[in-house]
């Protein structure tokens, strides 16, 4: 099904090789990342990019903080376009009116400063820039992690929102040249085979390696042409899970129907490989032997095929029931008990967002649902196709009377599913969702108040044949149905009718419209001589999420609140965290004021002259995680750190780019250890580091520092510090991005 080549290959005329006539060097310039990202690098150096979009768009978890962040570094009006949706706090009845109030901000600022508006259910962020922004050739950043419109030819990143800032403010995005892994597409997929069966398939067989991580895929080979739009773009948002940097694919008269159906003809444009092309891997995936998967909590890379999961039940769930009650020993855990009666038994399927909401998922859906019952017993179906004109076209098909009529719900756009933030199961469900990701506590349980929810990934065609055995699990090729093909037509006219349309007309004059949760961001300061850090939690699981270091869900409602927010960092992996960093703030504002608080000079004192120390060494608090960063973009996994006094976190590498990003842009230091260097300090130890400003200063990247341990211990352990771009240095010693730039206004 997928087979990975872990060294370099050529694509010669279309053909994978493992030798070409040039040298490897020039055939990384055949590649399409290579022309787009270069096309885009503002800098003269093509290995070290400085890259600057043709667009933007933020929903409305994020866009507030941006544009204050951007406001108060003096931004004017947006330079490019920028779409503001409002598809993540979409439920107006979280918190009061503070959902609402972030929306009519984002109004008052797409008026005041030139963006485009979506008001709430009228598209997911990914959607409405699949319909109106991608371009052939262009490049898109998004503060999402699944910004990805490769398959519309269109290079898209999802950053926190600090590397959005930075483009408001034309400034660059800046980053190493990643290298390109060839995706070698063959055959073609079978009835019933769906985008997330091949999604999930994929990350299965890359995300543990590591094997695309921080890489661009770069989708080639004759399986393409067999794949409709839909099925490209199910793939490819699906690239994130690989913690791949971007996605690419080749365009052709498939591409160019889209294009044309969205009344956009002029945007496409053909792309292909040059003759000779360099890759740094390969990975050959053989769409026709793909089978129907499922992905086990708590990872998409926890796959299985259906058929394999369903024969081994018992020994795969017991095997997640001993992981979660690792992972939430307060919650009473029971997933075996869904094996019954010949099967095993969900008791929800959500078809949502940007992954699994599309117009092809969904009639196919209806067509598997034909004349059948989804049943009245627990098992429940919903359905949130991706934007308006989406669910225009599937009542003008007949799709969405077929589904009403089977028993399941049709619901308005909205990415909540996807996040935790709409249709919660019930404790110890079982819940399957054509949705992105299946993290810890995605799903909105919370295992720390003793509930707890299972979440599945499958493809949406296996949900529908599993609604249609009243929530029996069912590989969707294990019914007999026959797919009918409808034609999309894209009808602009709900957008044209409630949209606002602001690129190029910012108006000054337009007050911004502040509701009472919108705060500003707190006073940080420079980085001083030394630092001397507490840890305030170390958690040793493999990888540690973005979502475990802020939850979602209902916390998606404070994020225009920094302080509000930050009370619910680690709150479902390490509840003691937050009281923990709070009392190490309270020291370093003792310290700050010119006291000298007691136990900061004991710890001091085992390191040097306490007095002098005292003056010059900044305290706070540092998380340590072996891998911590994966999965959604959002800058509050750093932030919230930072307004509770964080200054460091320490790992042994970061899962992502864009979490290492959002820690440097907040002043967080990202130390890392080398792999195999024994970490076995506990929480309320001290790292204490000499010299920092000064190493940073100097590009120093291996830093010697000293572990006070509780027990009195002094060790010396080596902390790295690599590859800081000279911004990224002058961001670290002003503290955060923010002072970076009010520095540079003064």
């Amino acid at each position: 099904m997928i087979q990975l080549t872990n060294h370099g290959m050529y694509l010669v005329n279309g053909v994978p090789c493992e030798t070409a006539s040039i040298s490897q060097e020039e055939a990384r310039k055949g590649t399409m990342a290579w022309r787009i990202l270069q096309a885009h690098n503002v800098s003269s150096d093509p290995e070290n990019l400085r890259i600057r979009f043709d667009a933007m768009v933020s929903h409305d978890i994020t866009y507030v903080g941006i544009i204050q962040q951007a406001r108060a570094s003096g931004m004017k009006e947006f330079p490019i376009p920028y779409a503001l949706t409002n598809c993540h706090n979409s439920l107006c009845a979280v918190g009061g009116t503070i959902n609402e109030d972030d929306h009519m901000f984002g109004l008052s600022a797409a008026k005041k400063y030139g963006g485009i508006y979506v008001p709430a259910n009228q598209s997911v962020i990914h959607s409405y820039a699949r319909e109106q922004m991608a371009k052939c050739g262009a490049m898109i950043l998004g503060s999402d992690s699944h910004t990805r419109y490769g398959a519309l030819g269109t290079m898209a990143i999802g950053e926190g929102g600090p590397e959005l800032a930075k483009q408001l403010l034309k400034n660059t995005w800046d980053a190493p040249m990643p290298e390109a892994v060839m995706v070698y597409l063959t055959g073609k997929p079978r009835r019933g085979i769906g985008p997330h069966d091949v999604a999930i398939a994929l990350v299965k067989a890359t995300f543990e390696s590591g094997f695309a991580n921080n890489k661009v895929l770069e989708f080639v080979g004759p399986g393409i042409r067999e794949l409709p739009i839909d099925f490209r773009n199910g793939i490819d948002v699906m690239t994130t899970e690989t913690t791949c940097l971007s996605s690419i694919w080749e365009t052709d008269e498939i591409t160019r129907g889209f294009y044309e159906t969205h009344k956009r003809p002029q945007d496409y444009k053909e792309l292909h490989p040059g003759k000779v092309a360099y890759y740094d891997k390969m990975i050959t995936i053989d769409l026709g032997k793909v089978e129907p998967m499922i992905a086990l909590p708590f990872h998409p890379s926890n796959a299985w095929t259906i058929h394999e999961f369903l024969d081994n039940a018992e020994e795969i769930l017991k095997s997640v029931e001993a992981d979660a009650a690792k992972r939430f020993p307060k919650a009473n855990i029971k997933l075996t008990d869904k094996i019954h009666d010949g099967g095993v038994w969900a008791d929800q399927g959500i078809i949502a967002g940007c992954s699994g909401g599309l117009f092809d998922n969904i009639t196919e859906a209806a067509d598997i649902m034909h004349g059948g019952s989804t049943g009245s017993g627990t098992f429940s179906f919903s359905v949130y196709p991706t934007s308006v004109p989406v669910s225009l076209e599937l009542m003008k098909v007949g799709a969405t009377a077929e589904l009403l009529q089977s028993g399941a719900l049709i619901k308005p756009s909205f990415c909540g599913p996807c996040f935790g933030a709409g249709d919660v199961p019930a404790n110890n469900s079982l819940s399957l969702r054509h949705t992105t990701r299946n993290f810890p506590n995605r799903e909105g349980s919370k295992p720390g108040e003793g509930q707890f929810a299972g979440v599945c990934l499958m493809d949406a065609r296996s949900i529908a044949a599993t609604a249609l055995n009243g929530g029996k699990i069912t590989a969707a090729t294990d019914v007999d149905y026959e797919p009918v093909h409808h034609d999309y037509h894209f009808d602009k006219t709900v957008y044209e009718n409630r949209l606002y349309y602001g690129f190029g007309k910012a108006d000054p004059s337009v007050e911004l419209v502040m509701g009472p949760n919108i705060t500003d961001w707190p006073k940080m300061y420079d980085l001083s001589e030394n630092l001397l850090v507490e840890l305030a939690a170390v958690i040793h699981d493999d990888v540690t999420t973005t979502d475990e270091l802020i939850p979602s869900g209902e916390t998606s409602s404070y994020r225009s609140n920094p302080l509000r927010l930050a009370e619910f960092t680690l709150s479902r992996r390490v509840p003691e965290y937050v009281p923990h960093a709070k009392e190490i703030a309270a020291v370093e504002a003792q310290r700050r004021e010119g006291a000298a608080p007691a136990a900061l000079r004991d710890v001091l004192s085992r390191v040097g002259d306490a007095d002098k120390l005292m003056a010059n060494t900044q305290f706070g608090s540092c998380v340590f995680a072996n891998k911590p960063g994966d999965g959604s973009a959002r800058e509050q996994a750093a932030s919230c750190q930072k307004v509770l006094g964080g200054f460091a976190n320490i790992c042994y590498s970061f899962a992502t780019k864009r979490y290492r990003s959002n820690c440097i842009n907040w002043g967080i230091l990202p130390f890392t250890l080398d792999e195999g260097t024994p970490f076995d300090y506990e929480s309320g130890d001290c790292v204490f580091v000499p010299g920092i400003r000064q190493a940073v200063e100097n590009g120093v990247e291996d830093i010697p520092a000293k572990v006070i341990c509780k027990n009195g211990a002094v060790e010396d352990i080596l902390l790295h510090v690599k590859g800081l771009t000279d911004n990224e240095k002058e961001i670290l010693l002003s503290g955060c991005l923010m002072n970076y730039y009010a520095a540079r206004m003064q």
